[in-house]
């Protein structure tokens, strides 16, 4: 993507570390897109739910596509005022003293140290705050849990290391030599928590990794905080000039957040793609079950981040368009449309609440409110009467339930959101999002730009340059809104009988889904 330069005051360069690859952004200091350009890096398998990257490649790829971007755009690099960046998290690696890496990075789908998260049931910590006020599982994802398998397994590597951080925070010293945690993913996912004293020691000493806090750095810097600047190293490898200010970057999703502007309480950021992922902003701490949070400072100072989130969803409604309209499919390519335009068009008559047709979408488990890896997908109601535009429509319905859903459990802990900001492929289909709108009772608002996670590290950098004083002002001035969908409280209404059907049926049937699912994998 190249649009025409709209800024001659400077720009701003956002990376963004995926899953799939390194992407480098410009932004002029309005937030207006200029290019963009993404290298794909490999994920190794080595065993059955192990994922792993190497460091290496990561630079090489950033190097590759830091290059193109300013080729792409014909930018001088001295145009260039300020660096920040997002990551995957916790993707964990362990470094030596000159930041190398000791062993492949263990990715943050990694689950090998499931046995480890199952420990933390055995100790009486604050931390559990942060897991649904102590009732839902720890996740195999999270820092503690994969540094302590690292000593149980890799001890050679373990004691050798002078850093185990997030990659986030390899990223940091790779671009400034300088050492710090981002307040980000210490709160997210290493259970640090600024209101109880920072860092629970007592959780880490019960894991058996007590010691590790001397090999983290000392700095737990906010969001868009001055780190220090471009080393000439990396300015020389990059292609632009050093000295430029790099300020404290974030997770990937929660750079999404920043990118869509929700940085003031009661805001509720909504990324859609193949899952849902529910992050927003409270002035005061909740917590309770169904959702993981609150986080003290996790994106702003002073304010209370809630997660929850949805594992399968855009994955659902592409199941039902590969399995049941591959003739559609054709159809509708011949005709250059899009096939959810056309699925769209042949549902749209249908009532809310699909004729009595209810799907839950826990195709793949659920993340909230259950945190329940053995959840599986239901479809209840059919009659003869029904047909596959109904199932569709059924699919979507059932979606903005388990959106809705993850939203009652935070209201009854008092986060009463105000507007949902959303971002994502659920977007490009507006009757969609005007159906999250009426089942969730809150309007729905699209923004401009609809890479979320770049615009959103180029926003830190915007503050961490000066340019903007804090990210309430960055996204006053680089967020720009497209439409805000408002709920048609009549359909609302009629949504709820339908809601509450939903939200009654997977505790009745939970049991007898285990025993499927262990059934099946048993065999």
């Amino acid at each position: 993507m190249t649009n025409t330069i709209a800024s001659n005051d400077g720009y701003l360069m956002g990376i963004d570390f995926g899953t799939e690859s390194v992407r480098v952004a410009l932004y002029d200091t309005k937030g207006t897109p200029i290019t963009f350009a993404a290298t794909p890096y490999k994920t190794s398998h080595p065993r059955p739910g192990w994922a792993e990257q190497h460091p290496d490649e990561w630079l090489a790829c950033l190097t590759a596509s830091c290059h193109r971007v300013l080729d792409m755009s014909g930018i001088s690099p001295s145009k260039i005022l300020g660096v920040s960046y997002d990551a995957t998290t916790m993707t964990v690696v362990a470094l030596d003293e000159n930041g190398t890496a000791l062993r492949p990075a263990i990715m943050w789908m990694d689950v090998r140290a499931t046995e480890q998260a199952g420990r933390i049931a055995g100790v009486d910590s604050v931390a559990k705050l942060y897991n649904g006020n102590g009732t839902a599982p720890a996740s195999a994802e999270w820092y503690p849990f994969k540094t302590a398998w690292l000593k149980e397994n890799e001890p050679e590597t373990y004691n050798k290391a002078f850093r185990i951080v997030d990659a986030t925070d390899w990223l940091t010293y790779t671009l400034t030599g300088e050492w710090s945690i981002s307040i980000n993913t210490a709160a997210h996912r290493m259970y640090y928590n600024r209101d109880k004293g920072g860092w629970p020691i007592d959780l880490y000493e019960h894991l058996g990794i007590g010691d590790v806090f001397g090999k983290l750095p000392e700095n737990v810097l906010d969001l868009g905080t001055p780190i220090g600047t471009l080393t000439p190293r990396m300015a020389n490898t990059l292609g632009l000039v050093a000295g430029i200010p790099v300020a404290q970057g974030a997770a990937d999703a929660w750079a999404g957040q920043i990118g869509l502007g929700v940085v003031n309480a009661g805001k509720l950021a909504l990324i859609t793609g193949s899952s849902h992922v529910i992050t927003g902003q409270s002035d005061k701490p909740i917590h309770g079950a169904g959702f993981f949070g609150s986080y003290t400072d996790g994106v702003v100072r002073g304010q209370y981040t809630v997660e929850g989130g949805q594992v399968s969803t855009g994955s659902v409604m592409k199941w039902f368009k590969d399995k049941f309209t591959p003739d559609l499919v054709e159809a509708a390519e011949r005709a250059g449309l899009s096939i959810y335009d056309v699925l769209n068009m042949k549902s749209a008559d249908i009532p809310p609440g699909s004729d009595g047709l209810i799907v839950n979408e826990y195709f793949q488990g659920n993340r909230t409110p259950y945190v329940d890896g053995k959840a599986r997908g239901a479809i209840y109601g059919l009659s003869l009467s029904h047909g596959p535009e109904h199932l569709y429509k059924a699919i979507q319905e059932g979606i903005c339930y388990g959106t809705a859903h993850n939203l009652k459990v935070m209201r009854d802990q008092g986060f009463e959101p105000k507007e949902i900001v959303a971002a994502g492929g659920a977007t490009r289909g507006r009757s969609f999002m005007q159906m999250h709108s009426d089942v969730t009772g809150v309007p729905i608002t699209l923004t401009e730009v609809g890479d979320a996670v770049a615009l959103g590290s180029s926003m830190m950098a915007a503050v961490g340059a000066g340019i903007y004083s804090d990210l309430q002002e960055a996204a006053e001035n680089m967020v720009k809104v497209r439409e805000t969908i408002e709920p048609r409280m009549d359909v609302h209404e009629q949504y709820q009988f339908y809601l509450e059907r939903y939200m009654e049926l997977y505790p009745k049937v939970r049991d007898s889904i285990h025993q499927l699912v262990d059934h099946e994998v048993a065999k």
